[in-house]
Order: C-alpha cells, then sequence, then structure tokens
C-alpha cells in the first residue's frame, strides 16, 4: 500500500517510528517530513501529503502532530480526504468501519510507540462496513462533491441579480474574490435580504 506520512516536530519521532515499521512491513512510504524535531508549522507539511491522497498519488495518509486534530483540520478540506483523530486503536477500528477514513491523525504527544503501532495496525488491518455505513458515507461525499470547485472554475468578475437569483434556483454558489464587481442592483438585493 502507498502511504503518505506527514508530521511536524512534536510527531517527529513518532512518525520516523512509524516510517521505518510501515517500510519494514512492505508499504510504499511517501515522508513528507519534517526531517527533524526543530520547530516547524503543521501544515508546510500535512498539506502536500494530503493533497498527494487528495490526487489519489497515495492510497493512505497517516499524520502526526502533537495532539492530532490541527492535521485532522488540514485534511479534511481537501476533496476525497476523510480524516479521522485516533488516538486509540477502538477510534482507529471504528474510523474505518463505520466512516471508511483514508487519513488517520495522532497525537505524538498523545500516545507512544507501542500504542501508536496498535493504532495503525489496526486502522490498515480493518475494512469498511458498508451497509447503512455506506448511507452515510456516501452522504458525506455528496456533500464533499457538492462543495468542490473544479480547477477550471474562475471566480466570476460581475455578478447581477440573474446570477445570484440563477444560484439560489439552481442551489449553486457563486465563486467571488475580491475583484469581482457586484452591480447596484445585487447590492440592493442583498442589503434587503430578500433575493425571490
Amino acid at each position: 500500500m502507498k502511504i503518505a506520512l506527514a508530521c511536524d516536530h512534536a510527531g517527529f519521532a513518532l512518525k520516523d517510528h512509524l516510517a521505518r515499521r510501515l517500510t519494514a512491513a512492505g508499504h510504499d512510504v511517501q515522508d513528507f517530513g519534517t526531517r527533524n524535531e526543530d520547530s516547524v508549522d503543521f501544515v508546510d507539511h500535512v498539506y502536500p501529503a494530503t493533497l498527494a491522497l487528495s490526487e489519489a498519488r497515495v492510497d493512505r495518509a497517516i499524520l502526526v502532530d502533537g495532539a492530532g486534530y490541527p492535521s485532522g483540520i488540514v485534511a479534511n478540506m481537501l476533496p476525497g480526504v476523510f480524516a479521522a483523530v485516533a488516538n486509540d486503536p477502538v477510534s482507529a477500528r471504528l474510523a474505518r468501519e463505520h466512516s471508511n477514513t483514508n487519513a488517520l491523525c495522532i497525537g505524538g504527544r498523545i500516545v507512544g510507540s507501542v500504542m501508536a503501532d496498535q493504532i495503525v495496525d489496526t486502522w490498515l488491518a480493518t475494512d469498511f462496513l458498508g451497509g447503512k455505513y455506506a448511507v452515510r458515507v456516501d452522504k458525506v461525499r455528496a456533500l464533499d462533491a457538492k462543495h468542490r470547485r473544479s480547477a477550471s472554475e474562475q471566480a466570476r468578475k460581475v455578478v447581477t441579480v440573474n446570477d445570484v437569483r440563477d444560484a439560489l434556483r439552481h442551489k449553486r454558489s457563486l465563486l467571488l474574490d475580491d475583484d469581482t464587481i457586484l452591480t447596484p442592483s445585487v447590492k440592493d438585493l442583498l442589503g434587503e435580504g430578500t433575493v425571490g
């Protein structure tokens, strides 16, 4: 299995341990760093690892920071990445059985290497149960798809009342940026609080 690993300084020792262990077990480990215990921002390493997962360049990702949840926040922002924090084997098993997660977040300051081994082994070996859980996971994936933007989609440069009404009618959002011009009628419409 291709597994992306990433950490910050607080997770370095545990990530390094897991990298050696997973490689010895025959997994193709792609290590996105960090490479030592010098202070770094977790985002700088977690983002590239989860981007690799989002783009299907790896099968799974294991992210280690001090508590686990900061990496999960970043990971869950990317399309197709479903991360869970698991600082015990039961949570790891449920994250796979019930939610079909593809990213595991561990707190390097919460668990030691023996517990981390159990968490990772459980998470990697556990299959998704499907059934009623598939219905729930499908709803999550539908939300993911609904809010995902294609790389070709650009922010609108001018927004008219018809654009707003069309977006509401079709339950789509409008892509806006700092350069987007709102026509006076749109400003009036937004000021009124109604878009009927």
